[in-house]
Parts: C-alpha cells; structure tokens; sequence
C-alpha cells in the first residue's frame, strides 16, 4: 500500500484501473490503457489494481464495480469513472490535470 500512497502523491496524474483478472471489460480496458500510457509517455503514471488482491485499497476507494478508474493528482482523486472507458476518454481527462 505505500508503493500506491507514493504514486499517487506524485505530481504527474496516475491513472488507476481497479480490475480483475476474470472480468471481461477488464480484459478489454487494458490495452486501451497501455495505449494510453504509451501516447503519454513520462507525463503519467498508470497502475493497475487487482481487486481481489487488494480488498482494502478496493474498500478505501469504494471500488464496487469494475473496471474503476480514478486519476490521481498530488494524492487527491481528482476523477472517477466506472465501467469500460476508451481512450480519447481517458486523453482528454488526463490532458485536464497534465498542465495543472
């Protein structure tokens, strides 16, 4: 849990998809993610969180469906989505919180 807190403190945004390994959108979200990433570069931070692994990290988000994406700035939450997000989504949403 404190490689997370250290993550999410930095202050570059870190993507954070809560999933799991039998869950078919999770399956499908995550080579959107790496694309994501990969269009990004340095400029962002993306990890991934197995919630099945991770109950409490789950709990302390309140992490009830997934895939749940959250954009972490600075340690704060500054965005949440649920359910299967494509890319010019999460672009967008990250180019919001890049130049901040």
């Amino acid at each position: 849990m404190s490689e997370f807190n250290d993550f999410i403190k930095d202050k570059k945004p870190t993507l954070v998809d809560f999933f799991a390994t039998w869950c078919g959108p999770c399956k499908m979200q995550a080579p959107i993610l790496e694309q994501v990433k990969s269009k990004f570069g340095d400029a962002v931070n993306v990890i991934k969180i197995d919630v099945d692994r991770n109950p409490e990290l789950s709990a302390r988000y309140r992490v009830q469906s997934i895939p749940t994406l959250f954009i972490f700035k600075e340690g704060e939450a500054v965005w949440r989505g649920n359910g299967l997000h494509q890319a010019a989504q999460l672009e967008e949403k990250l180019n919001e919180f890049i130049s901040k």
